[in-house]
Formats: C-alpha cells, sequence, structure tokens
C-alpha cells in the first residue's frame, strides 16, 4: 500500500520541485494542501499545476480571519518586532500552517508531511516544532534536507528535464513569502550586503518611497482593548482593515524594511520586507499605549515584547511560554481603547493625535500652568528622597577624595567642643562614663 504524503504546497519553485521528487523517491500518493492565508494567489492555476506535476489532489483551505485574529493581533497587542525592525509576517504564519496541515494529515490518514523550507533557514524550524508539538507520530519530510539539487537554479533545470513547468522565470527568481500582513524578498542582489536593493524591480505590495506622492496622507485607527477595530471612523473585521492599510500605506512607501537578521540556524541572512498595512498598526497601537498605559507597566512590557518576539520568530508558538506572555500581554490591553490619527509621508509615519477614554494625560497635571493637584514645592523633597543614594555616594567620594573617612565629619563648635551645633557637652551634665 502506497505512503500517503501530506505536503504544503504554496504553487513556488520549491514545492513545485518537490511533488515529482518525492514520486521519484517514494512510494506515495501526495495530497497538496495550500493554505490561503490572504498571499496574492490564482488558487485555480496553482491546484492545476500541482495536479499537473503528479499531486493526487489538492485543496486550498482559508484561514484568513484565524491568522489575523489568532496569531497577528496577539503579535501586534504585543508590539512583538524581531531585532528591532522584523514585524514577524513569516514567523506568525508557519504555525497556522503547520496546524491546518496536521489536521488535513488527520483527515487524509496520512503518515507523513512534507514541506519545502530549505536546511538552511528558519521556516524548517517552525514547520517541525508546529508539527511535533502538535503530531509527534507523523514523519517529517523536508527535501532541501536530504536531495542534491542545491540552488534555484538548479530547480528550475530539474523542471526543464522533464518539461514540467516552471513557476517563474530566471531572472525573476527571488525566494518570496507573502500573505495578507507581508511580503518577503530574499536571493539575488541581497546576497551582498553591500549592495542597494533593487526596489522598483522587487517591490509587490509598495512603492519606493521617492516615488509616493508628494502630499502627506492621514488615516484614523480605532482600537478596542488593544484590537484595531475601524478606520477612519468606519468598523471593519480584521482581514478587511489590513488589505486596505496595505492599500493606503503601499502607496506611501510605508514599512519597507532591509535588513540583516540571526537566523535561528545560526547564520546572519540578508531580506527585504513589505508590511504597510502593519506597520502602520504597529505604529498606531504604541501611540495608544503611550497614553493608556502606566510607566512600569509600559516598560515591563517592553521586555516581554521583545522576548514574544524571539519566541515567535524561533517557532515556539505552541509553548507554554508563549501562551503567558501572550496572556500577560492581554491583561496591560484591557485599557488600550481609542482613537490614533497618523500621518503618512513618502515612507515615515508620524502621530497626528490620539485620545482614549482611559487616558492617563491629564492636563492639570502636566500643564505648564499651576493646578490644585500638583504643587511645585513638592518636587524638591521627592528630588531629596529619589537622589539619595546619588547624594550618599557623592559625600563618600568627596570624603574619599580629602583622605576622610566616609560619613560626617564632627564639627567644632564654641569654646572648641566638638558635636552637632547647640548640643551640651556631656561632662557638664555629668554623665561621662
Amino acid at each position: 500500500m502506497k505512503q500517503k504524503i501530506v505536503l504544503a504546497y504554496s504553487g513556488g519553485l520549491d514545492t513545485t520541485v518537490i511533488i515529482p521528487w518525492l514520486k521519484e523517491n517514494y512510494d506515495c500518493d501526495i495530497a497538496a494542501v495550500c493554505v490561503d492565508l490572504g498571499q496574492e494567489a490564482d488558487w485555480r492555476a496553482v491546484k492545476k499545476r500541482a495536479l499537473d506535476t503528479g499531486a493526487l489532489s489538492c485543496v486550498v483551505v482559508d484561514v484568513k480571519k484565524e491568522y489575523v485574529e489568532q496569531y497577528i493581533w496577539p503579535a501586534l497587542k504585543a508590539n512583538a518586532l524581531y531585532e528591532d525592525k522584523y514585524l514577524l509576517g513569516t514567523s506568525t504564519a508557519r504555525p497556522l500552517i503547520a496546524k491546518v496541515l496536521v489536521e488535513q494529515a488527520r483527515r487524509e490518514k496520512a503518515g507523513a508531511i512534507a514541506h519545502g523550507a530549505t536546511g538552511k533557514g528558519n521556516d524548517q524550524v517552525r514547520f517541525d516544532l508546529g508539527i511535533m508539538a502538535l503530531a509527534p507520530d507523523l514523519e517529517i519530510i523536508a527535501p532541501w534536507r536530504t536531495w542534491r539539487i542545491k540552488s534555484r537554479e538548479e530547480e528550475i533545470r530539474y523542471l526543464e528535464e522533464r518539461k514540467l513547468p516552471v513557476p517563474m522565470k530566471k531572472w525573476e527568481s527571488y525566494s518570496r513569502d507573502d500573505n495578507l500582513w507581508h511580503i518577503s524578498h530574499e536571493g539575488l542582489e541581497l546576497e551582498d550586503p553591500a549592495t542597494e536593493p533593487l526596489l522598483e524591480r522587487m517591490l509587490k505590495m509598495s512603492v519606493p518611497p521617492q516615488k509616493a506622492p508628494g502630499k502627506a496622507g492621514y488615516v484614523e485607527l480605532g482600537f478596542e482593548k488593544g484590537i484595531p477595530v475601524s478606520l477612519d471612523g468606519k468598523k471593519m473585521d480584521g482581514v478587511s482593515l489590513i488589505l486596505a492599510l496595505n492599500k493606503i500605506g503601499g502607496a506611501h512607501g510605508v514599512g519597507i524594511v532591509d535588513i540583516v537578521e540571526n537566523r535561528v540556524v545560526g547564520m546572519k541572512s540578508r531580506g527585504v520586507y513589505e508590511t504597510p498595512g502593519g506597520t502602520i498598526l504597529y505604529y498606531a497601537h504604541q501611540e495608544l499605549e503611550h497614553l493608556c498605559l502606566d510607566r512600569q507597566t509600559y516598560a515591563f512590557k517592553q521586555t516581554a515584547a521583545q522576548k514574544l518576539g524571539e519566541v515567535i520568530y524561533g517557532g515556539l508558538w505552541f509553548t507554554p511560554l508563549r501562551e503567558a506572555l501572550s496572556a500577560f500581554v492581554d491583561s496591560t490591553q484591557k485599557t488600550v481603547t481609542g482613537t490614533v490619527r497618523v500621518k503618512l509621508y513618502k515612507g515615515s509615519i508620524s502621530s497626528a493625535g490620539a485620545s482614549s477614554p482611559y487616558s492617563l494625560y491629564n492636563a492639570s497635571i502636566a500643564s505648564f500652568t499651576t493646578g490644585e493637584l500638583y504643587n511645585h514645592a513638592d518636587a524638591r523633597g521627592f528630588i531629596r528622597l529619589y537622589g539619595l543614594p546619588v547624594l550618599v555616594r557623592a559625600l563618600m567620594e568627596r570624603d574619599n577624595r580629602g583622605g576622610k573617612t566616609p560619613g560626617n565629619k564632627a564639627k567644632a563648635g564654641k569654646g572648641g567642643k566638638t558635636g552637632t551645633p547647640g548640643a551640651t557637652d556631656a561632662k557638664s551634665k555629668g554623665t561621662a562614663g
């Protein structure tokens, strides 16, 4: 009996090559699974390509709503980034793809799951860990870790030799991943960090900032408990809101990131990411948090956000740590409700005002005009106590510089007596001992 293998199929070069390769190296039937995360794809053509190259079946699973609500929003509420720049577009999608693959493998009664992640990349870690967490009994097949193919050019040649359709032209062979949150680009000139990226040839969602309109654009975003719910006063579901912001942000050249990052497997890699709508949402959400979160909560949340970014990037979505970090973040979002207006201009974003019923900004305290809630004279005592460690250290250093031991030196009073000014000599009281 033939083995049943579920393949994560995108219709791109890697997974198109994997179908005939699996047929040649395994006695198997292949059930191709396309996971619709909002990427730009002709699913009818993708399904036909899978069947034409040897798959027994091909299904498309639409998980856009789940992706936004269960994966993107937790990252957004945390303001989680990886290495200060990357908005985790691929990282948040991979665990959901792994979940869909496991569910489909159960339906198909398959014994293995195959994916097209390379042996040098992060995605192999994310896929494998997701599958391991949800279905430790299933075999994982990653052809890039075992086959003799060494480059994308060899992949193209592999298909041409078998007279199979090649899903891209040779000159266009950037390695790309896209969904409704972002699109990533790797390869070609990007493999030299000293080379400027060819944005006009590369970009799909955005225009280069220099080609953006000469007039600024404005958007107003509404949030409820940290989740975006409206755009310019109109209530919208998450998928529609992100897609609308992608068009607006892309037209203004917002959200283009060129980064050399540290991969999970230890090497550095360079990529260009387009995240126009996501960049606007992150900015607006953080502006609202500045208004609604107290200092200590905001400071610790920054630490948690950095850790959460590392956890998501490293493929550890289905872990107690990720769940605990998300639970903490959710607890901070109870008052992150309000509206934020932002200005977009030639790739930049700036604040144009924010308001919230839970705002901690109090004009009667913050204003330069003295109000009843704040007495300027109180600041002296506060600073004295707040800075006491600074004062004590300064006194110690002063005394040591003078060759004296730390501490206050007794002063001589009238008549050569020492002690606190105005103190009575102990001997005059007859208390010498």
